[in-house]
């Protein structure tokens, strides 16, 4: 008989310690069975139940941020970009995980850069993307390590309809390896912190960006006027270009092309002060500062995130995972590991709300300093800054 009540008894309070959290996730079709199947191994492991509640990916910070302080919200949201971080830690909805991950040396460094602010880390990275150099194997075999070789690979492939390279040099997101290469910057990054104060667009180093932008298509006739990302892939699959700059979301239209391709870090411009260094967007899990099972969250927050959950996760969807032991586990994959190297050598983009400031006026002057040749960068990048400066509260 009292056996039977500490057996009861022990039954009983593995109830009780149960807890049951909510996650929203805008994940859909085979990502979203990825993340039923992590709650169900969740479940077996801890005994706690995970509802998952699909939520658009526009409406999630709104929603977050109007239900998180009436106890309405989720525990967690998984995945939500660097870029809305700023917004949603200022509004104080979102907690610090800092206590929480006590290890971080499975994590690619700019992923955890992208998901701190202010020096607090806010989200655990999840996956990440950036832009690399696309290349047909068939037109340059190896991939330019330097300049020089890169130039020689790209005249070689233009002419009679063909292109040695090609990229949009008018889109300010594509192009900020080159200018982050001459030592431009949008804010001065202070230990981890953004002095939205300091813009760096209208530098010494983004003059020299702007001119080396303008002379891919003026000096060196590589990238004719109207180039932009839909104009190359579109000659890429058609095999009629040898190397372009684009990102992990274009790679379908390629491998269903059937072109052996390669991908590689642009080499570093002639005469920059740094090596290339392109912007990287990351997606990271977050927890609601109002949750009442912050400990629970943050468990199944870092089985997602955790090595074996993410080999799993770029299966179902191909994301490129921000976990290096991930990654090596999925060496054989051209994609993970073309696009690895690329997240490694980047920049997080700004996560703070200022960032909203940027886009129009820097978009403009990078457009208009390769709309003809030789033209007056430092006047553009200057009135560009004025602004930025001027919409900055």
């Amino acid at each position: 008989m009292k056996k039977a009540l500490t057996v009861l008894s022990l039954a009983l309070l593995g109830q009780a310690s149960a807890a049951t959290i909510t996650v929203w996730s805008h994940f859909g079709d085979a990502e979203l069975g990825w993340l039923r199947t992590q709650a169900a191994q969740f479940k077996a492991k801890t005994g706690h139940t995970v509802n998952l509640v699909t939520v658009p990916f526009d409406q999630i910070p709104d929603k977050l941020i109007q239900s998180a302080p009436k106890g309405q919200g989720p525990d967690l949201v998984t995945t939500l970009p660097q870029d809305r971080l700023g917004q949603l830690a200022a509004a104080g909805v979102i907690e610090p995980m800092d206590k929480y991950v006590t290890s971080r040396t499975d994590y690619d460094k700019t992923g955890l850069n992208a998901m701190t602010y202010q020096g607090k880390l806010f989200g655990i990275p999840m996956f990440a993307e950036a832009v690399a150099v696309v290349y047909n194997k068939k037109l340059v075999a190896t991939a330019p390590t330097n300049w020089t070789q890169f130039l020689a690979a790209a005249q070689k492939n233009t002419g009679s309809g063909k292109f040695g390279y090609l990229a949009d040099l008018s889109n300010a997101y594509m192009q900020y390896g080159i200018i982050s290469a001459y030592g431009g910057y949008v804010f001065k990054n202070n230990s981890g912190t953004l002095n939205v104060k300091d813009v760096g667009l209208a530098n010494t180093g983004a003059d020299k960006a702007s001119a080396f932008l303008n002379d891919l298509r003026y000096k060196y006739n590589l990238v004719p006027e109207g180039v932009d990302g839909g104009a190359a892939k579109s000659a890429f699959v058609d095999g009629r270009l040898a190397m372009f700059l684009t990102g992990p979301w274009d790679m379908g239209d390629i491998k269903k092309a059937g072109i052996d391709y390669g991908i590689a870090t642009f080499p570093t411009p002639p005469g920059a002060s740094g090596k290339w260094s392109p912007f990287v967007g990351v997606q990271g899990t977050m927890m609601n500062a109002y949750s009442k099972q912050k400990a629970v969250a943050a468990q199944f927050a870092k089985q997602i995130s955790a090595s074996d959950a993410q080999v799993a996760f770029n299966k179902a969807g191909g994301r490129i995972p921000v976990s290096l032991s991930a990654r090596t586990k999925l060496k054989t994959d051209p994609v993970v590991v073309g696009f690895g190297k690329s997240i490694s050598a980047g920049t997080p983009m700004p996560n703070v709300p200022q960032m909203g400031a940027v886009w129009s006026p820097w978009s403009s002057a990078i457009a208009q300093s390769v709309q003809k040749a030789n033209q007056n960068y430092s006047q553009i990048l200057d009135k560009a800054v004025q602004e930025i400066n001027s919409n900055i509260k």
